[in-house]
C-alpha cells in the first residue's frame, strides 16, 4: 500500500505522503512509562485486576500487583521469588493500613511523604533508603546524609559518607555545603580518604564557607578549620600567590604559622625529601582503593614496562615509565609512598636506582644515588624504612654481598655478606628479619634460606625448603613467610610451601593450578596474589591468589599485558593518578 498517511490542511487541501519518499523515524512517548503505572495504580484496587491482598494488623486490605512490588521492592521480592505462585496471593503484614497503603502508593507513583511516625517503620524506612541511594547526586548528598544520620538508616548514611568523599571536589561547589555546621565541615576535610587530587579545592572550599557568613565564621572557626587544610602538599607558586597575601589569614597568627609551615615544608622537599618532619598536614591524603604496581619484562622490546593494576577490577593502567632500561630489577616500597627500582639494567651498567612517589601530582621516575656494586637478578627488602639490595649477578659473576640503602642520609654502605652467593631467588620481610630463599649460585639450584639481623648484622642458616628452587615467588601474610613456585632443572613447580619462624619449620600447602617460575607475588586483603611469570614455553597471563583460611588457590586470566609480569607492590591508588 503505498498511501500510507494523509493530513488535512488549513485550507483543506489533501497531502498524501508516499512510503518511498519517507524515511523511517523513531517516535518516543516519554510519559509511557508513567501512564502504564498511572493505569495499574488505577486498577489497584479492583480485586479481579489485582494479583495480591496486603492485609494489615487492623484488618484492612491493600490490593497490588506482585510485580510491581517485586520490581520496586526487595523487601517483595523476597517475599515473592516466584510470582506466579498462587499459594501467596493473601499476606499479613504487622503494619498499620495507612503506612501500608503510603508505602503501596509509592511502588506505583514514586512520590512518599515520610513523617516522624512512619520513618521507625523498617518497611518505609528501607524503602526511602533504597530510593535515596539512587538519587545521590551532588548537589542533594549533604541533605541525604542528614536524613540518614537523623532516621539512623545505616546503609544510607555510609553510601552517602563514601559518595561525599568521593565526589568532594563537585559537592563543596553547591549550597547545601555553605549550610554546613562547623563540626560537620570539619568531619568532611579531616577525613585521610577524602577524594582530593588538589588540596588547593580544599582550601578554596574552607574560604568559601567562612565567607558566606564572614561575621560569625571568621574569628571562631577559620583557625581550627586551617588546621585540617594540608597547605603543605599545596604547589608553592600557588602558595604565594593564593595563599600568603589572603586578607582572611593575614590578620589571624595561628593561619600565619600554617603558611610558614607549608612555605617551609616545600623549600625542605627539595633538599631532603625523604626525612622532612611530618605533621597531619603534609601527610598526604590515602586513597582506600589499592592497586599494585607491577614490573613486566618484553622479549621483543629488551626492556621492562610499569602498569597499575587494579586486583578488583581486574584492569592495568599504564604507569609512568622508568627512567633506565631495566631487565631484572626488583622493587621495593618505603613508608608506604616511595617505590624504588633497584639495578637490573639492561647492557648497561646495573648499579643505578630510580623512584616515584606516589603522593605527587607529577608521577615520574627520578634518579636516586647509584649503588656501590652493579647488580642484576637481585633481591631487595625492605627494613625499618632502609634499603637492602642483596646477592645477584655482577660484573664479576653470582654474588653474596649485601649494601643498604639508609634514605635518611641518602647513602649506600656495604653490610655483612651471605654465607652462599644466590642470583633469581626470593626476599621475605618477618619482624624486620630478611630471609634470602632458594636461588642459583653459578653452578646449583638451592634449597637453603639464610636470616640477615640488622641490628647484629648477622646472616644465619634456617631450615632449607623441601625443593631446589629458582626463580621462587616469595610473600609474607602475618608472620608466616611463603614460597611458590619456581623451577629447576626437573620443570616448573605448582607446589608451595610456607615457613613460621616461631617454629622454624616449613610446611607444604595446597598446590597452584599452573607450574610458574619469575613470577609477582603480592598480599592484598589477607590473600597471597602470584601474577605472570613463565612456564618454560610461554608467558603466563593468569593470575592465582591464596586463601590460607582454606588452603585453596582460585585463578583467573588477566586482560593484556606487555611481556612478562615478574614483580610488583601493592600501594594506595594514587589520587593524582
Amino acid at each position: 500500500m503505498d498511501d500510507i498517511m494523509s493530513t488535512s490542511s488549513e485550507q483543506g487541501s489533501k497531502q498524501v505522503l508516499k512510503s518511498y519518499n519517507c524515511e523511517s523515524t523513531k517516535y518516543e512517548n516519554r510519559n509511557h512509562a508513567v501512564e502504564v503505572l498511572k493505569g495499574l495504580q488505577s486498577m489497584q484496587n479492583v480485586e479481579n485486576l489485582s494479583d495480591i491482598i496486603l492485609q494489615t494488623d487492623d484488618g484492612q486490605k491493600v490490593f497490588g500487583h506482585k510485580a510491581v512490588l517485586v520490581i520496586i521492592s526487595s523487601y517483595f521480592r523476597a517475599m515473592f521469588p516466584n510470582i506466579y505462585d498462587r499459594n501467596k496471593d493473601f499476606v499479613n503484614i504487622s503494619i498499620d493500613s495507612t503506612t501500608l497503603k503510603m508505602l503501596v502508593d509509592y511502588m506505583y507513583t514514586g512520590e512518599i511523604t515520610v513523617t516522624i511516625e512512619n520513618v521507625k517503620m523498617d518497611y518505609v524506612k528501607d524503602v526511602c533508603a533504597e530510593f535515596l541511594q539512587k538519587q545521590l547526586n551532588p548537589s542533594n548528598c549533604l541533605g541525604i546524609k542528614a536524613f540518614a544520620d537523623l532516621h539512623n538508616s545505616v546503609e544510607l548514611l555510609s553510601s552517602c559518607e563514601a559518595y561525599i568523599k568521593k565526589q568532594f571536589f563537585e559537592v563543596v561547589e553547591y549550597d547545601e555545603f555553605l549550610s554546613l555546621s562547623f563540626e560537620e565541615v570539619i568531619g568532611l576535610i579531616s577525613c585521610n580518604d577524602l577524594n582530593v587530587p588538589f588540596e588547593e579545592k580544599v582550601f578554596e572550599s574552607v574560604i568559601k564557607w567562612v565567607q558566606h557568613e564572614l561575621d560569625l565564621r571568621a574569628d571562631d572557626s577559620l583557625p581550627n578549620l586551617m588546621s585540617y587544610v594540608r597547605l603543605p602538599l599545596i604547589g608553592i607558586q600557588y602558595i604565594l600567590k593564593e595563599v600568603v597575601d589572603h586578607p582572611l589569614l593575614e590578620r589571624i597568627p595561628k593561619c600565619k604559622d600554617y603558611v610558614i609551615e607549608a612555605l617551609r615544608f616545600n623549600l625542605l622537599k627539595t633538599q631532603q625529601i625523604f626525612t622532612i618532619p611530618q605533621s597531619i598536614r603534609s601527610k598526604p591524603r590515602q586513597s582506600e582503593h589499592k592497586v599494585f604496581l607491577v614490573l613486566s619484562w618484553s622479549r621483543a622490546m629488551k626492556m621492562s614496562y610499569t602498569n597499575w593494576y587494579d586486583p578488583e577490577a581486574n584492569r592495568f593502567q599504564i604507569a609512568p615509565g622508568l627512567k633506565e632500561r631495566r631487565s631484572n630489577a626488583d622493587l621495593g616500597l618505603v613508608s608506604d609512598q616511595f617505590i624504588f627500582a633497584v639495578g637490573g639494567v639492561y647492557n648497561s651498567s646495573s648499579r643505578s636506582v630510580e623512584f616515584v612517589d606516589i603522593s605527587t601530582r607529577s608521577l615520574r621516575w627520578i634518579p636516586m644515588v647509584d649503588m656501590l656494586i652493579s647488580r642484576r637478578n637481585l633481591g631487595v627488602g625492605i627494613a625499618n624504612s632502609c634499603i637492602y639490595a642483596i646477592g645477584g649477578e655482577g660484573d664479576t659473576g653470582h654474588l653474596n654481598t649485601v649494601e643498604v640503602f639508609d634514605v635518611s642520609i641518602q647513602k649506600w654502605r656495604m653490610v655483612s655478606s651471605m654465607s652462599t652467593k644466590r642470583s633469581r631467588f626470593g626476599v621475605g620481610i618477618v619482624n624486620n628479619l630478611i630471609y634470602a630463599v632458594g636461588g642459583f649460585n653459578g653452578s646449583s639450584y638451592l634449597k637453603s634460606v639464610e636470616c640477615y639481623n640488622p641490628t647484629l648484622d648477622t646472616w644465619t642458616p634456617v631450615a632449607e625448603m623441601s625443593e631446589h628452587r629458582i626463580g621462587v615467588g616469595v610473600g609474607v601474610l602475618g608472620n608466616v613467610m611463603y614460597a611458590i613456585g619456581g623451577c629447576n632443572s626437573s620443570g616448573f613447580f605448582k607446589c608451595a610451601e610456607k615457613y613460621s619462624p616461631s617454629t622454624g619449620n616449613w610446611t607444604p600447602i595446597a598446590d597452584m593450578h599452573l607450574g610458574r617460575a619469575s613470577a609477582a607475588v603480592i598480599i592484598f586483603n589477607g590473600m597471597v596474589y602470584v601474577m605472570g611469570g613463565f612456564n618454560g614455553t610461554s608467558i603466563l597471563f593468569s593470575v592465582e591468589i591464596y586463601n590460607p583460611n582454606t588452603n585453596t588457590w582460585s585463578i583467573k586470566v588477566l586482560p593484556s599485558c606487555i611481556g612478562q609480569i615478574y614483580d610488583g607492590v601493592v600501594v594506595n591508588k594514587p589520587l593524582y593518578n
